[in-house]
C-alpha cells in the first residue's frame, strides 16, 4: 500500500523512493536474516519460496532481499499504484543468493485487505516503510493472517519517533513532537500508528504465538547526503507544521537555516527506525 502523505511531505513518488533507497538498504538489519534463513531452511517448500512484498513501491525490498536469500524465489509484489508496480516488476530480477532464479508477478490492490486464504502457500511476507502507515486493526489483521497461514513476516524501516540532528537546533524537539503527532493522525477515517507501530505489531504477533525479534535500523545520513537530508527536512518540517500550524512562523526560518547547513555540508541526521521479524509458532499451518 502506498499512502498519501502531507502536502508538504515527500509523497511516495518514484523520485522520492529512489532518493531514499540507498539509506533504506544501509539501515535494514542484516542481523535478522540469520534467523529468517534458518526458519526457511527448516521448512523448505516444494517449489520456489513465495515472497509477498506489501506496499512494494518500486521494488527496493526485493532488490535488497532477493540476493540475500537462497532461491529459487517467486516474488508477488503488492501495491495500489500501477506506476510503481510496473517499475518494481522490471527491477526485481535476482539472482538469489545461491544463483537461483527469481520470478515476479504483481498484484494491484489494497494490501490492508489480506486474508489467510490469500497467504496460503506463502513462504514470507515482507514490507518496508509500511508498518507505521497502518492502523492498529490492520496490523492485528496482518498478524492474524500470517499466523493462520504459518508464514513469517519481515517488516522493516518503521519509524520510532526519534531523530537526531547535528548540530542541534532550538526547534528540534517541538518539531519532532509535532511530526510524531502527525504520524499518528487520523487520515481518511483511519487512525495511523506511526511511532507506535512496532510495539503494536510485536504484541499482535506475540499474542498469536510467534517469536518476535526487533532490531534497530536507523538512517545515518552523512553530510554528503545533502539531497536526501534536504528532502527529508522539508517533509519533516512540513508535516509538523500541518499538525501544529502555530509553529509555522518560527519553522520558516528554522528550515531556511537547516537547508543552508545542508547545502554547506554541515548537517548530519539520524532518523531512528526498527525492523521486526516474526517467526510463526512451531506446527503452524502453511
Amino acid at each position: 500500500m502506498t499512502a498519501q502523505q502531507s502536502a508538504h511531505a515527500p509523497e511516495f513518488t518514484p523520485q522520492w523512493l529512489a532518493l531514499r533507497e540507498e539509506a533504506d538498504a544501509a539501515a535494514r538489519s542484516v542481523e535478522l536474516l540469520g534467523p529468517l534463513r534458518a526458519h526457511l531452511a527448516a521448512r523448505p517448500p516444494a517449489g520456489p519460496l513465495v515472497i509477498r512484498d506489501l506496499g512494494c513501491g518500486t521494488g527496493s525490498m526485493g532488490r535488497w532481499l532477493a540476493g540475500r536469500l537462497p532461491g529459487p524465489q517467486h516474488w508477488i509484489l503488492h501495491d495500489r499504484d500501477p506506476r510503481l508496480l510496473a517499475r518494481a516488476a522490471a527491477s526485481v530480477t535476482g539472482p538469489a543468493a545461491d544463483g537461483g532464479e527469481v520470478t515476479v508477478q504483481t498484484d494491484l490492490g489494497d494490501i490492508t485487505r489480506l486474508d489467510p486464504d490469500l497467504l496460503a502457500g506463502t513462504s514470507l511476507v515482507t514490507a518496508s516503510a509500511l508498518l507505521d502507515l497502518l492502523t492498529a486493526a490492520e496490523v492485528d489483521a496482518l498478524a492474524a493472517s500470517c499466523a493462520a497461514a504459518g508464514c513469517p513476516a519481515l517488516l522493516t524501516i518503521s519509524v520510532t519517533g526519534r531523530v537526531e540532528l547535528d548540530p542541534p537546533g532550538e526547534l528540534d524537539a517541538e518539531l519532532g513532537a509535532a511530526f510524531n503527532d502527525h504520524q499518528r493522525r487520523k487520515a481518511g477515517g483511519r487512525r495511523l500508528l506511526g511511532p507506535d507501530a512496532v510495539p503494536a505489531a510485536a504484541a499482535a504477533f506475540t499474542a498469536r504465538g510467534a517469536q518476535v525479534l526487533v532490531r534497530p535500523s536507523p538512517w545515518r545520513l552523512a553530510a554528503d547526503q545533502g539531497a536526501l537530508i534536504g528532502q527529508w527536512l522539508r517533509g519533516w518540517v512540513g508535516a509538523a507544521c500541518e499538525q501544529r500550524p502555530e509553529l509555522l512562523p518560527r519553522a520558516r526560518g528554522y528550515l531556511e537555516r537547516r537547508l543552508a547547513e545542508c547545502a554547506a555540508g554541515a548537517l548530519t541526521v539520524v532518523v531512528h527506525h526498527d525492523d521486526l521479524l516474526a517467526l510463526p509458532a512451531a506446527g503452524a499451518s502453511r
